[in-house]
């Protein structure tokens, strides 16, 4: 169902225990880090295993402010590289929560830098998406509120986030279906 207010659709299935939903700027965080030496590759840039880190460990902090409790990486989707990040960069890694479902999140994560004695206003150097899933103590999902998009930046971003949802399912569902076909074949991969 859309609510004509919002503009986004709400899952038909949503049980009657209905959890309170939760505004998109009720788990937003930025994470900031200054690059050193060690972060380095061979190219003497910040090697980009480093920024993933960062990013994963912000989309965390975000999937477990927003679900309540612990949350582990599902998937990580489009993570782009816009421009090198330099030893000296103050990274802000900024993270929000875009989508629920019932016990997953997708969220959203900006990278931004600057130089650390300039001021200068930061760049954007990357950006990713992250799916989580929020787990009990014994690793089994468990329900997440819903998000409540405020802005019509957050909508936008809700909006996208389900259908990057439905192109990941139609992946996985076509690659399944391709494994599936190629063993009835005898071909052993």
């Amino acid at each position: 169902m859309t609510d004509q207010a919002t503009g986004v659709t709400e899952p038909a299935n949503r049980s009657e225990e209905e959890i309170p939903g939760k505004p998109t700027a009720a788990s937003r965080t930025t994470l900031s880090h200054i690059m050193t030496g060690s972060d380095t590759n061979l190219l003497g840039t910040v090697h980009g295993g480093v920024i993933m880190k960062l990013v994963d460990d912000a989309a965390g902090a975000v999937a477990g402010r927003h679900s309540g409790g612990p949350a582990v990486t599902a998937s990580m989707d489009e993570m782009v590289f816009l421009e090198p990040v330099r030893v000296g960069d103050l990274v802000h890694v900024k993270a929000q929560v875009n989508w629920t479902g019932r016990s997953s999140m997708e969220v959203g994560v900006r990278v931004m830098a600057e130089r650390w004695n300039e001021s200068t206003p930061a760049q954007q150097v990357g950006s990713a998406y992250l799916v989580f899933a929020a787990v009990d103590g014994d690793g089994k999902p468990r329900r997440v509120p819903p998000v409540i998009p405020e802005t019509e930046r957050d909508k936008r971003r809700y909006q996208e986030a389900q259908i990057r949802r439905t192109h990941r399912l139609a992946r996985r569902r076509a690659i399944k279906e391709l494994r599936e076909k190629r063993a009835a074949d005898g071909i052993d991969d």
